[in-house]
């Protein structure tokens, strides 16, 4: 920050940032109390009693998926990566596209409260169960890691933190928070949390946006030759190829990369889980309408935002602050609007990562309480109130292992690694989802071999890739283990989910109850008995 006064544009101030955040951390505390007090059972604690329209959906939707990848990481990658780097705001956005037409209405008329609902609806209850909930954590936890390390830099960057001790106390804090938003509200406190968050999040995209074109003569021509001016990629940073296009390896990341992105949104257990927060399946449509209608605006906002940044910022400045390629956003800000603008931004930023986390945390823990405890180690006789107190002990849990993980993954790109938790949900849920809801010969085998041969193999890619070792930007530096080339596993580890699943529905014993698989499929047409 000393050098960015020294080149004449005003510092950040920590105490307006600090002041910025604790603000909205206190309304939103406040409306998380106020909305969790009417939480008097599981169906309350979970989802929200049903009780959001589609539009108040649509938009909570919105806020639990533009995450810290959305505003910091897709910024950043546009700014460094150029044309490449918003390939990460197509692929984000076309994979509404399989919600609408293939999972919300199906899934909204079966189940009730987790994915676990449906994969077990005609399903051998217990063995099902506890895979839906394994797959949940495992893809929960990879999506809290990006969420934390965001902010970790973040806070690095507005408060001038520079040592890592201080990154995860810090870490630790927002943590702490996000737990908070959980415990107190539940389901129905953290969707008001993330329509609030939305709305923000909306508005400070937009008025970026308007500021920085006012900068360029509104023209979109001018930005872009001043980004590419100012970019040391210059014209190619207005071309494909200049992250993914170097040789046959990366173009082939390429390719799994949007493999994932597209197919990976239908399947995260946290967007899942918000269909059930509205009352039919009609709403539930109207919820997915709405929430893409958001998502494609404020993703113009980050195209015009990261080559704001490349062109006003530019890159050395941004790879060098100290959270990296994460800090274009607050950094433009800065440079656009001075300490306060940066205030603002700094907090949107934040309440996206702990609304985001929230969200997360309230699907895992509604995951193990519901699927695994109400319903493995009691039977589905667990009393609601028993019910609801392991869900708030997981968490805590929860909270405990996200503040670890961020620690470790603090200065990965986020958006980077929020593409692995797509993989993750891609390849360990969708081809289970869609085998369940569409194919009648599909089993209790098959539903297993899905979710566990499609989550080890995601896995076992991610430990031997790029990502952990062998490479300059890999979690752990100095040795390499990895074997597998591509960063990104989707290419090989969906398909191999999808074979699984086909492989071990046909080995394992059909269905012997037709009537539990005619119920299934009257209901997710109808919503008749759900």
């Amino acid at each position: 920050m000393t050098a960015l006064a020294a080149g004449g544009v005003p510092a950040s101030d920590p105490i307006v940032n600090t002041a910025v955040f604790a603000l909205f951390v206190a309304i939103t505390l406040y409306v998380v109390y106020r909305a969790g007090a009417r939480n008097s059972s599981t169906a309350d604690y979970y989802a929200a009693g049903s009780a959001f329209t589609g539009r108040q959906n649509g938009i909570a939707l919105s806020g639990d998926f533009l995450s810290a990848a959305s505003f910091l990481g897709i910024a950043g990658a546009i700014a460094i990566h150029g044309y490449d780097g918003f390939l990460y705001s197509i692929g984000f956005l076309v994979a509404w596209l399989v919600d609408l037409l293939l999972i919300a209405e199906l899934l909204r008329n079966t189940g009730r409260f987790t994915m676990g609902d449906v994969l077990s609806f005609r399903m051998k209850q217990r063995p099902v169960r506890a895979a839906a909930a394994t797959s949940t954590l495992v893809v929960s936890f990879f999506y809290m890691l990006a969420q934390m390390a965001g902010a970790g830099g973040l806070v690095a960057l507005l408060l001038n933190v520079h040592s890592k001790l201080g990154q995860a106390l810090v870490i630790g804090v927002v943590g702490l928070v996000m737990v908070l938003y959980v415990l107190v509200g539940g389901m129905k406190g953290t969707t008001w949390v993330q329509i609030i968050k939305a709305t923000i999040l909306l508005l400070c995209g937009a008025l970026l946006t308007v500021f920085l074109f006012g900068k360029f003569g509104f023209s979109f021509s001018n930005l872009l030759s001043s980004a590419a001016q100012n970019s040391p990629l210059g014209d190619k940073l207005l071309e494909p190829g200049g992250s993914y296009g170097k040789n046959d390896t990366t173009k082939l990341d390429f390719v799994s990369l949007a493999l994932a992105l597209v197919l990976g949104a239908a399947a995260l257990p946290h967007v899942l889980m918000r269909f059930y927060t509205v009352p039919n399946s009609r709403e539930a449509r109207r919820s997915v309408v709405w929430a893409t209608a958001c998502m494609f605006l404020f993703y113009l906002c980050t195209l015009v935002i990261g080559f704001g940044a490349a062109a006003l910022v530019g890159a050395d400045e941004i790879k060098s602050a100290p959270g990296g390629e994460n800090s274009a956003a607050p950094l433009l800000a800065l440079h656009v609007g001075g300490t306060l603008l940066l205030g603002v931004i700094a907090a949107v930023a934040f309440a996206t990562i702990l609304a985001v986390v929230a969200g997360l945390t309230i699907t895992a823990s509604a995951s193990f309480a519901h699927d695994v405890y109400a319903n493995i180690f009691k039977h589905g006789k667990a009393e609601p109130a028993d019910e609801v107190r392991v869900a708030r002990l997981t968490a805590i849990a929860v909270g405990v292992l996200a503040i670890a993980g961020g620690v470790l993954a603090n200065g990965q790109n986020i958006a980077f690694l929020v593409a692995l938790a797509f993989a993750v949900a891609a390849s360990a849920n969708l081809s289970t989802l869609l085998y369940s809801l569409f194919w009648k010969r599909f089993n209790t085998t098959g539903t297993l071999w899905g979710i566990y041969g499609g989550l080890i193999a995601c896995l076992l890619l991610v430990l031997f890739s790029p990502v952990v070792s062998g490479s300059p930007d890999s979690i752990f530096k100095g040795v390499d283990f990895a074997w597998f080339p591509l960063k990104n596993p989707g290419l090989v580890s969906i398909p191999f989910s999808f074979l699984c699943g086909f492989v071990g529905t046909l080995v394992g014993r059909p269905k012997a109850d037709p009537e539990k698989q005619a119920e299934m499929e009257v209901r997710s047409m109808t919503g008749i008995g759900s």
